[in-house]
């Protein structure tokens, strides 16, 4: 595919079985496209049509079925016929053996019964000659090469010794059992197939949580239509749609309460166990659940466009990424069939040439090309992204690319808004100096910020009258008072025709989990710095009582970002937490941006990484999963090349050159496949924590 003109990137994740690609859609048509994956012997699903849980589970276990029957139908084939080869070599147990099998008495009838039940396990396992012989024939040789080139080998050489045997000659008659190699073609692709179908087991658990988002949807919803409830399927209901949920039903859609009271099971968006009270007003979202009382809502967000459907979808393509650490084993993975291949042919030729035996030379010639077989390099990191990304999306941890879930594990500075992130953002005057409550509240009352409200709240009395009312971002508000001007700069300072007459300070009490996640993040050795547009004063205040030692004070929105980048040219690696439009910027800018889930949509859109919760515990927790996720791909990456740099030498025949034992094929099919199931079983581990 990246050879097609016109293809810019093209990458495969083999274990969502999906293929990101980039083109130029003036130089590359779709067509063109899928006709190039069919002739690399794949298959392409249906374009743009939305799978559903049902349909994908239905879909995985019609693959794990059709596998297992190839499985049975080789193994029913293959195990007798391993009876046949090797029993008659297996001189210290005399194993029951019929006389007309007899290699010496009927050879021929041996090498014909062989050939018979090899055939039906090559039909099955036709898949790997499909795909592996148009790769090589496109000179992009694959995993399937390696299998199809080995097992075809032993193929041919048996069958040119049973030409042999039928013509009676005499050598090839007397080493019959030497010179056939049907069973080990027979029973490398039964093994093959059983670690494709433990690997297709496995898989399915890797995606469980993507497959639970995707069922939490309700597959219909009741509508008002008049006075008339009716109930329509989900793909029905629009925007303004009037919806009727009752207790114990799911919420079908997105949308604004306008009638009725009740508590909604929130947990599957935001972690939180206890149900969140709903009342006119408030918003509900698809898929959660309507614990006591009946209401009514109008749809606002539906199908694509809903909070479940977004997170489905953050999940999918933060599954079907690659982290940057993948990039060494795609590399590897592009030159290394071909390297075996190499290898292969040049250890079988000197064996040949220094032995002579074409029975040694095949067996090191098979032995290579089937140790090799790299599926355990290319289900390494796919399979950690996948099961961590989708541990994550469990607790309300959205990551949303492999390269944020790399870059998180980096991280030595945390930098953290405090409105709404540190604190509860709903500040309260704590103090009053000098007589200026109703000169501040009168001014604040045409204010939209919520020091504003605040002072609104806290104030009892009667407004004065306020003329050329007039905001300054990021600096305060000013207008006339009779014939004076009044000010309000930052952390409600009040000045009259510029003489200081007092101030209200106004606090905003830390998260009760600040303090401890803040405390976590210092443990795992992280910096923590407060970025804040308050006042000095307030914001040290703040950074006191959850234990930050580093302030960034009276900070304009717009200089947010400035700071981030500040910190980067000293060489820190650099995270922000924020949860409002005026972060956007800074979480951009950041090396990993992390949103606090009940922020704004655009500050969502601008992060690596979302929490649901606005629990500033899960960004330790959100660190961890990254340094797990990582540990996990840098061991797989460690047992694959391990693996292959262990058991290519030993294929080749060093151990037998010096008098050691020489791999049996078989045992190196039996060894490949072990290697890949275990890959997938150490990703598991992940779902663990």
């Amino acid at each position: 595919m990246n050879n097609l003109a016109g293809v810019k990137h093209a990458s495969v994740n083999y274990t969502t079985e999906k293929a990101t690609v980039a083109y130029d859609p003036d130089a590359v048509r779709l067509p063109a496209m899928l006709e190039t994956i069919e002739k690399t012997g794949y298959k392409t699903l249906e374009i743009n049509k939305p799978y559903t849980a049902d349909e994908d589970r239905a879909r995985k276990q019609k693959e794990i079925k059709t596998l297992r029957t190839k499985l049975i139908v080789s193994a029913a084939f293959s195990l007798p016929l391993l009876y046949i080869a090797m029993a008659p070599m297996i001189s210290v147990v005399r194993l029951p053996f019929p006389l007309w099998l007899d290699m010496m008495e009927n050879p021929l009838t041996f090498a014909l019964v062989q050939f018979a039940l090899t055939l039906p396990v090559v039909c099955v396992g036709y898949r790997f000659y499909l795909v592996g012989y148009k790769a090589l024939l496109r000179r992009s040789p694959n995993m399937d090469s390696l299998i199809a080139i080995g097992t075809s080998a032993a193929m041919l050489y048996s069958m040119y010794n049973t030409l042999l045997v039928a013509t009676g000659d005499p050598h090839t008659v007397h080493m019959a059992a030497e010179s056939l190699y049907y069973e080990t073609a027979g029973i490398i692709i039964t093994l093959i197939l059983l670690g494709k179908m433990l690997e297709a087991i496995t898989k399915g658990r890797t995606s469980e949580a993507v497959k639970k988002l995707m069922g939490l949807s309700p597959k219909t919803a009741t509508v008002m239509q008049g006075e008339i409830e009716l109930e329509i399927p989900i793909e029905d209901v629009e925007p303004g749609d009037i919806i009727v949920v009752r207790p114990g039903e799911k919420i079908p859609v997105d949308g604004t309460v306008t009638d009725g009271h009740t508590a909604i099971d929130e947990s599957m968006l935001t972690g939180e166990s206890l149900p969140v009270d709903k009342a006119p007003g408030d918003p509900v979202y698809a898929g959660t659940i309507n614990t006591t009382g009946a209401v009514r809502f109008m749809a606002e967000k539906v199908g694509a466009e809903t909070t479940l459907a977004q997170i489905i979808k953050l999940v999918e393509d933060a599954q079907g990424s690659k982290a940057p650490i993948a990039a060494l084993a795609d590399k590897v993975a592009a030159v290394f069939v071909p390297i075996v291949c190499s290898v292969a042919v040049v250890a079988g030729i000197a064996w040949l040439a220094g032995t002579g035996d074409l029975r040694l030379t095949l067996t090191i010639f098979i032995s290579v090309l089937v140790i090799a077989c790299p599926c355990a390099l290319g289900l390494a990191t796919p399979t950690a992204i996948m099961v961590g990304t989708g541990n994550g999306a469990e607790k309300g941890i959205l990551v949303k690319s492999g390269e944020a879930l790399e870059t998180a594990h980096e991280i030595d500075v945390m930098v953290l808004d405090k409105t709404g992130t540190i604190t509860e953002g709903k500040p309260e005057v704590v103090l009053v100096e000098g007589d200026v409550l109703q000169l501040a509240a009168s001014l604040e009352r045409y204010s939209e910020h919520p020091i504003a409200g605040a002072v609104r709240d806290h104030f009892d009395g009667e407004y004065l009258d306020v003329s050329d009312f007039r905001a300054i971002v990021g600096q305060g508000v000013e207008g006339y008072i009779g014939n004076k001007k009044i000010e309000i700069r930052r952390g409600v300072r009040i000045y009259a025709d510029g003489e200081y007459l007092g101030r209200v300070l106004v606090s905003d009490s830390p998260k009760k989990s600040s303090a401890g996640a803040i405390a976590q993040l210092k443990e795992m050795g992280i910096e923590v710095v407060m970025i804040t547009g308050d006042n000095n004063e307030t914001a040290e205040d703040i950074a006191r009582q959850v234990g930050i030692d580093r302030v960034l004070a009276e900070v304009l929105p717009q200089d947010k970002s400035n700071e981030i980048r500040k910190l980067q040219e000293q060489g820190r690696r650099v995270a922000m937490v924020g949860d409002g439009i005026n972060d956007a910027p800074a979480l951009v800018q950041a090396d990993i941006g992390i949103a606090i889930g009940s922020g704004t949509d655009i500050a969502m859109e601008s992060a690596g990484i979302v929490l649901m919760r606005s629990d500033l515990t899960d960004v330790p927790a959100a660190l961890r999963l990254s340094k797990r996720t990582i540990r996990t791909i840098k061991q797989n990456l460690f047992w694959a090349f391990g693996y292959n740099i262990l058991g290519i030498p030993i294929a080749a025949g060093v151990l037998h050159l010096f008098g050691g034992p020489l791999l049996n094929p078989m045992l190196a099919a039996a060894a490949m496949s072990l290697s890949s199931v275990s890959v997938l079983l150490n990703a598991l581990r992940l779902k663990r924590g």
